[in-house]
């Protein structure tokens, strides 16, 4: 448990020093979210439900993969020589999983602010809407970072990596527009239980995925 704590502790360190990194993903967020605001304000239409979902998802996941794909696929090669000498496999994905969490949710977190502020903000079961963004945070950050470790060990990465992460983010993604409908319609919250167990379930097997598989994919 002292080394997971020291890890997360380490890659939150890293990201306060790569303030670029930051300021970019920010920017892209911010002025994605701004050019929607000023398509819809300079037509004076308000904007519909089903257009803010789709924008909303759009841009946080946008924000996330470019966020999270840099896991692994970042990381010099001496790096996880380093990781190799003061942890096991078990401990570092365990570790980018519960860092990559806290990042994705941050992110998502600050979309629907920003979301709120300058567009909109229609939905009436903020509750199960902020659960749904930490579910689905939590999934985004048990898939890419996986898949960003098979990725860093071959050519071509970058390609890997959107290519693997595709179909995984989907079925994510489409579970969290499933029950963003709901909440924007009113819907009473029992509509989506079984879409957030889903969620849950599909957290599950992908954190269990990472956690058996990456020692094999360190080792290589």
């Amino acid at each position: 448990m002292k080394t997971l704590l020291l890890l997360i502790q380490k890659e939150f360190t890293l990201e306060l020093r790569r303030k670029a990194v930051i300021s970019g993903i920010g920017l892209y967020l911010l002025s994605l979210i701004f050019i929607c605001y000023l398509t819809f304000s300079l037509r004076q239409n308000s904007i519909s439900e089903a257009t803010w979902s789709a924008l909303f998802w759009l841009a946080i996941l946008f924000s996330v993969v470019n966020s999270v794909a840099k896991s692994f696929i970042g990381e010099k090669k001496g790096t996880f020589i380093y990781y190799y000498s003061i942890a096991g496999p078990h401990v570092i994905i365990l570790a980018k999983i519960v860092y990559n969490t806290i990042l994705c949710l941050f992110l998502s977190l600050t979309g629907f602010l920003l979301f709120s502020l300058f567009i909109d903000n229609p939905i009436q079961d903020k509750l199960i809407f902020i659960l749904t963004l930490a579910l689905t945070s939590f999934g985004f950050a048990a898939a890419l970072s996986l898949i960003s470790g098979i990725a860093s060990k071959a050519n071509n990465s970058n390609i890997l990596m959107a290519v693997l992460s595709f179909p995984v983010v989907i079925s994510i993604l489409l579970l969290a527009i499933k029950i963003t409908k709901n909440v924007l319609d009113g819907i009473d919250r029992s509509a989506s239980t079984d879409e957030l167990l889903n969620l849950l379930a599909i957290n599950c097997i992908l954190t269990a995925l990472a956690y058996l598989l990456f020692p094999y994919i360190w080792r290589s």
